[in-house]
């Protein structure tokens, strides 16, 4: 392969582009195959994504439904279960929201709740945001401490 032989793959340059508005002859004169007047003639014309012409919008005749809680505060959940795989994958003597983002296991910004699903074989103290009753329970019940943090 050398210079002098490059050429594109077949089908990759497209037809040639019409050329509009060179004159009477080449039938794309005059109005430049636009039409007469109004709008669409025009240069800078757009017409809006969702215009149907003058019928009402699909996104004006569809109802508004739920609403969106703007004092929700969203937890990233931790299962029992879950956290006895950790302990017997990476060795955790505890768990806390800073050591879960040391090891990139939780974003910066995330909240950390656990919760009381599956089965913890191992005492282990837990530093989170927000715990249930269940994993409460069954995490003292098995002589580990839970600690609240902000």
């Amino acid at each position: 392969m050398e210079l002098h032989n490059l050429k594109p793959a077949p089908g990759s340059i497209g037809r040639k582009k019409k050329r509009l508005g060179r004159g009477q002859g080449s039938t794309d004169g005059g109005t430049s195959a636009r039409g007469h007047k109004g709008a669409q003639s025009r240069s800078g014309y757009s017409r809006k994504p969702a215009h149907e012409g003058g019928q009402m919008p699909l996104q004006r005749r569809l109802p508004k439904v739920g609403f969106k809680n703007f004092s929700r505060v969203e937890y990233k959940s931790l299962n029992l279960g879950q956290i006895q795989a950790m302990i017997e994958k990476h060795g955790f003597k505890e768990i806390s929201v800073d050591g879960l983002r040391e090891k990139g296991m939780l974003a910066k910004s995330a909240l950390l709740k656990v919760l009381g699903s599956g089965e913890l074989k191992k005492k282990i103290d837990i530093k989170v945001h927000a715990i249930s009753e269940s994993a409460k329970g069954k995490i003292e019940g098995l002589g580990g401490t839970v600690t609240i943090v902000k």
